[in-house]
């Protein structure tokens, strides 16, 4: 019968234990000459719980118990990608997980009622153990955002987990031929990009009726990475479009605050008061006309406002800071809203097929903000927004009107400011130049 080498090795270490031990005690005259084989055992180390050096555990007999040995629950991990139409509902049934465990899931605070608000394209992973009961769940909405949850007892903590991406700068020119998107596509920008250009100009530039062929724009922005792979677009940093021989330079500015926005080089801010237009990128079907003919009634009356034809459903945006001073319903206006901004300035949106959700009076609005949606009701003979502007009390054409300047760079923030603004227009002066020698080239 042959043993295992182990075994050797242990009886060589009892054997030499032992014999030195009766060595010791022979030379000891002091002690007395009788030795037991119990007294050597215990004077050598416990071998059953100090494993020796080189015998694994894996190497023992399968029936050979040991100390460490503990049941190990079984984890099962599942994921999910959000289906348009999709609910944390329908994706737990369909995972055969308990509705009990949604429930806590949305009932932890603060990040558990963001659950109830998933999108298309966002992944789901989540661990379980054997009787299909959550132990972890994590959802990205995004490649920089996780909000992960780990079951403690009977609730959940929620954690809110950022990666912070690699942020490149990069540049862009387009010149225009067609219109500005199929431009901007063929610079390699994607459309939210160009909106998002679109919307720093917007107060000077008027996209739908002014851009002409010819029309140019540079672009310093940022591109975003995460582990070497581009994952989209960051900031605006820097920008100068070109429209009809004017030029107009804008430069991203952060203050104290944090708060970001877009300046020309001397400080002044792009924005206005006021939007120029309350419909992005629509078509003007009817222009501001004291003398328009009425396509309905047949006869003279008054056009003392701007018809911006767009799709049933367009948004429509607040066009200034203010209140709501009515949201309501008339035969010939349809769904209307009228907000007051200040002492001076009223605007006015007609024919919408609803409102935006809480549009009601009283209600304090930002400029940009949804108020509604382009419809026909009212005296309409198609989807549009009749827009009106009044100053103190008369109205004006909202396309030529002088609209008042929104607030500047503080003087006292104005060194900062110019920290921050020299360098921009140094990188965006200087891609200009490569840009025009390349074309000399």
């Amino acid at each position: 019968m042959r043993y295992p080498k182990p075994h050797f090795f242990l009886v060589g270490v009892l054997s030499l234990g032992l014999t030195t031990f009766v060595i010791a005690q022979f030379n000891n005259d002091a002690e007395d000459d009788r030795f037991t084989t119990e007294s050597v055992l215990l004077s050598i180390p416990d071998v059953s719980t100090n494993r020796l050096a080189g015998v694994a555990e894996d190497n023992l007999p399968a029936d050979t118990p040991t100390s460490s040995a503990t049941a190990r629950e079984t984890f099962i991990e599942k994921s999910a990608q959000v289906a348009p139409g999709d609910s944390m509902a329908r994706i737990f049934k369909k995972l055969g997980i308990p509705g009990r465990e949604l429930a806590l899931l949305l009932e932890s605070k603060p990040l558990g009622p963001r659950l109830k608000n998933i999108f298309p394209g966002h992944d789901l992973r989540f661990t379980l153990n054997a009787d299909n009961e959550l132990l972890k769940l994590a959802y990205s909405p995004g490649p920089l955002e996780t909000l992960e949850f780990e079951r403690v007892g009977d609730r959940f903590i929620g954690h809110d987990v950022q990666r912070a991406p690699e942020r490149l700068t990069a540049y862009k020119h387009a010149k225009i031929d067609h219109s500005l998107f199929i431009a901007s596509q063929r610079a390699g920008l994607d459309d939210a990009l160009t909106m998002r250009i679109a919307q720093i100009f917007q107060w000077d530039i008027d996209f739908v009726l002014d851009i002409r062929k010819g029309d140019e724009f540079y672009v310093l922005f940022e591109e975003l990475y995460l582990e070497d792979k581009f994952i989209g677009f960051g900031d605006v940093l820097a920008a100068e479009f070109v429209n009809q021989g004017d030029s107009y330079q804008a430069l991203q500015y952060e203050d104290p605050h944090g708060q970001k926005g877009y300046f020309n080089p001397r400080g002044e801010n792009m924005k206005k008061a006021f939007l120029r237009a309350p419909v992005e990128f629509s078509r003007i079907s009817s222009n501001f006309n004291l003398r328009r003919k009425h396509p309905l009634h047949k006869r003279t009356m008054p056009h003392r406002g701007i018809d911006y034809a767009a799709p049933r459903g367009t948004p429509i945006l607040a066009a200034g800071d203010g209140k709501v001073v009515t949201a309501s319903k008339s035969s010939s206006n349809g769904n209307y809203v009228v907000l007051q901004h200040g002492e001076q300035f009223v605007t006015k949106y007609l024919h919408l097929s609803k409102f935006a959700r809480g549009v009601r009076a009283g209600r304090r609005i930002v400029q940009g903000d949804t108020i509604g949606y382009v419809g026909s009701t009212g005296w309409a003979t198609g989807p549009h927004l009749h827009y009106e502007f009044l100053v103190n009390g008369s109205h004006m054409n909202p396309r030529t009107v002088k609209l008042p300047d929104a607030t500047p760079v503080p003087a006292q923030e104005l060194e900062a400011f110019n920290t921050q603004a020299r360098p921009l227009i140094s990188l965006l002066n200087n891609y200009k130049q490569q840009i025009h020698l390349a074309l000399v080239r």
